[in-house]
C-alpha cells in the first residue's frame, strides 16, 4: 500500500484527469487486478476458439529484451510487443516472467510486477498451450500519449519531473498459431502502460494500467 501510495503521489498530479490510472495506483493490493490480461492478451487465443486467420510475424522463440532507449513512446511499443508475444514451443511461462521482469524499472516502490504478470497465461494453462505447441507474435500499429496525459502535462510541466513516468497507450495487433493450425488466428489488441524514463537513463517499465486510457 506504501508503494501504491508512493506512485499515486508521484503520478497523479499528472494524470489527475485518468481515472483508470488513479484505480490501478490506489486499489488495494488485497484485491489484485483480475485477470482479465490472461483473456484480453495472450491467454485469450487458445485454440478452442480461434479469429479468423492471419499469418503470425517473425521473431518467434525468442525471449524478449528491453530496447535501449529514452523514448518512452517506442519502449511502450517494444513493450506491447513483448507482452503480447509468446511461444510456449521454445521457453516455459516462469523463463517468460523472468524475462518480462527485466524490463522492470529498478525502483520498486514503483514497480507493479504483479500487473505485467497478469499479462502472461498462468501455469497450467500454459501447459495446455504447450501441448498444442501453441505462440504468438505482435505487430504494433501505433502507440501515444493519452490526451489527457497530454493535457495535463501541458497544463504543469514540471510535474513530470516527480518520477519521470508516463502513461503510453499503444494498439495493434496479436498473431496466434499452433500445430495443425499454422496460420491460426489474429485479433487486436490495446494496452495503456506505464513507463519511466528519466533523462540520460533508458526506460523501464511500471506496470500495465487496468484499463486502456484514449
Amino acid at each position: 500500500m506504501r508503494r501504491r501510495a508512493l506512485i499515486g503521489t508521484a503520478v497523479l498530479v499528472v494524470l489527475v484527469v485518468l481515472a483508470g490510472l488513479f484505480a490501478y495506483l490506489t486499489r488495494d493490493s488485497r484485491t489484485p487486478a483480475k485477470a482479465p490480461a490472461r483473456g484480453q492478451s495472450s491467454a485469450s487465443a487458445v485454440p478452442y476458439a480461434p479469429s479468423p486467420s492471419a499469418s503470425a510475424s517473425a521473431g518467434r522463440g525468442t525471449l524478449p529484451r528491453p530496447p535501449a532507449t529514452h523514448d518512452p513512446i517506442a519502449f511502450g511499443r517494444a513493450a506491447a510487443t513483448a507482452l503480447w508475444s509468446y511461444d510456449t514451443r521454445a521457453y516455459s511461462q516462469s523463463r517468460l516472467l523472468t524475462a518480462l521482469h527485466a524490463w522492470m524499472t529498478s525502483e520498486s516502490k514503483y514497480a507493479d510486477v504483479a500487473s505485467v504478470d497478469e499479462q502472461v497465461p498462468s501455469a497450467q494453462l500454459w501447459e495446455q498451450m504447450a501441448q498444442d505447441r501453441q505462440y504468438a507474435t505482435a505487430t504494433v500499429a501505433e502507440a501515444h500519449f493519452p490526451a489527457s496525459f497530454t493535457q495535463a502535462l501541458q497544463a504543469d510541466p514540471g510535474a513530470i519531473a516527480q518520477a519521470y513516468i508516463y502513461a503510453v497507450t499503444v494498439t495493434g495487433k496479436q498473431s496466434i498459431a499452433w500445430s495443425g493450425s499454422p496460420h491460426g488466428g489474429a485479433e487486436d489488441r490495446s494496452i495503456t502502460l506505464a513507463v519511466q524514463c528519466h533523462p540520460g537513463k533508458d526506460c523501464a517499465l511500471v506496470g500495465v494500467l487496468p484499463a486502456v486510457a484514449p
